[in-house]
């Protein structure tokens, strides 16, 4: 790594980053923390919420809408600096206490002056930045005041919690979309307020709180100088510094449950948190209980309305199986009708085609005819006929003749036995429509028919 220029230090940020993320590729975890400044804290909580599917802060939309904080004091736990625990460095009179008499009065008397002359000026200058602080900030990077005030703090103090690296709107959305307690906390300038750079530097660098803050809640914090830290510190009433708020959902509604005003002990704050904590973890369980009852609810209308399409599906596919199966036995009916039909027209058309041939059979000629000859013919049925034709009739006359009969079949071909010819087929009488065939034309005679021939009829049908 040090070939790539990095120091002892920051190779050694390289490794732990990669032991925390499961990052195989080193120079993906260079990058990374390069990207951050070479914040190994800030880079694995970012990390983290890329794994939770949250986008990270730094591509996330500034856009977003704050929902709306209840603040309301009446709602609220409320800590100062005057309760058990608290500390007025600012407003406690420097020097060792006396212990004369004369003296120890004087102090106390000192003392208390101090406290009410504090006292006043901090109403005094609340009420001239009430009537005159007002003065619009345009807040153009609000995400860019947040990160740098969180650059600064971890600069000046070392030991700190982990702060929400994200705008105010971003902080409250996430607080409660995760049904987490935000702690807010409003920074101002340590150089000038020594109860602020005692509160960051002893009160909010103990192990336990920072264990406890980054455990059970989310931080936001920027700088009051900064216009997002104005416009928030304008939103919640501040009265003095330093300043943190718990805010919770209560009730469905983001509200202001406690508010830490001045300096304190860690032991203090923590006990104040718990205390907080404690008394509004009910409405946050509820809260969970009662998103885990409408996830399981839609999950459940999701499962019932999912089986109700199968359902549906399933009778769809069913009833056009059935109307399938109707239109194959409607197609066979009626495919079974319209060959009733066809036979029934065919039958009707041959009676009239018979009808109409009757008149061209040529009449039967006398017995003592001297060109006749006598013709048996064989039917399938086993009737034989016997029938003179004149040696000058065509075999077209031979077939008006059969096919009139009405127990000759009504497609037929005629052959004689031996040798077998065919002497008539079906295919010479379609072959005649219109144009009649040679074969159809000839003689008896010529056909080389003698007397008392036999021909035999066959079925085409049959």
């Amino acid at each position: 790594m040090e070939a790539d220029g990095l120091t002892n230090e920051q190779t050694e940020k390289v490794l732990q980053f990669q032991d925390l993320t499961g990052i195989e590729d080193m120079n993906v975890c260079r990058d990374v923390l390069i990207r951050h400044q070479w914040d190994l804290e800030v880079a694995f909580q970012e990390q983290l919420n890329i794994r939770e599917g949250r986008p990270t802060m730094f591509a996330a939309s500034t856009d977003v809408r704050a929902p709306a904080v209840i603040n309301d004091r009446f709602l609220q736990q409320v800590f100062s600096a005057t309760m058990p625990g608290g500390r007025m460095i600012s407003r406690v009179p420097s020097g060792p206490i006396p212990r004369s008499f004369t003296g120890l009065m004087s102090y106390v008397i000192n003392f208390v002056f101090q406290y009410f002359y504090s006292t006043l000026t901090s109403i005094v200058s609340a009420f001239v930045n009430l009537g005159s602080g007002n003065e619009p900030r345009l807040v153009t990077d609000p995400l860019g005041d947040v990160m740098k005030f969180i650059r600064e703090y971890y600069e000046r103090y070392p030991e700190h919690p982990v702060f929400y690296q994200g705008t105010y709107a971003q902080a409250l959305n996430d607080a409660k979309q995760e049904l987490r307690f935000l702690i807010v906390y409003l920074h101002k300038d340590p150089a000038k307020n020594p109860d602020v750079d005692s509160f960051c530097r002893d009160t909010l660098s103990s192990r336990s709180v920072i264990d406890y803050i980054n455990t059970h809640t989310l931080l936001w914090g920027c700088d009051v100088a900064t216009p997002e830290g104005y416009r928030v510190m304008q939103s919640i009433t501040v009265r003095s510094y330093p300043l943190m708020v718990m805010i919770s959902l209560r009730a469905n509604r983001m509200m202001i449950v406690g508010r830490f005003e001045g300096d304190c002990t860690s032991e203090e704050l923590l006990r104040r948190l718990q205390s907080v904590v404690a008394a509004n973890e009910v409405w946050l369980s509820q809260a969970r209980a009662d998103r885990l009852e409408r996830n399981f609810t839609q999950t459940l209308r999701r499962q019932q309305d999912e089986a109700y399409e199968q359902s549906l599906l399933a009778d769809e596919e069913k009833e056009r199986q059935k109307q399938l199966e109707r239109d194959a036995v409607r197609q066979a009916e009626e495919a079974v009708e319209r060959a009733r039909m066809d036979v029934e027209l065919r039958k009707e058309a041959i009676a009239r085609q018979k009808i109409e041939l009757a008149t061209l059979v040529p009449s039967e000629p006398s017995n003592d005819a001297s060109d006749a000859i006598a013709v048996v013919f064989k039917l399938p049925s086993g009737t034989r006929l016997e029938r003179r034709f004149n040696q000058t009739d065509s075999m077209q006359d031979v077939y008006h003749y059969l096919f009139c009969h009405p127990d000759s079949p009504d497609e037929f071909e005629i052959t004689t036995n031996f040798p077998k010819r065919v002497l008539y087929s079906k295919a010479d009488v379609d072959a005649a429509q219109g144009n009649a065939s040679d074969a159809l034309s000839k003689s008896l005679r010529d056909m080389g028919l003698k007397n008392r021939e036999v021909l035999f009829v066959n079925d085409l049908d049959a």
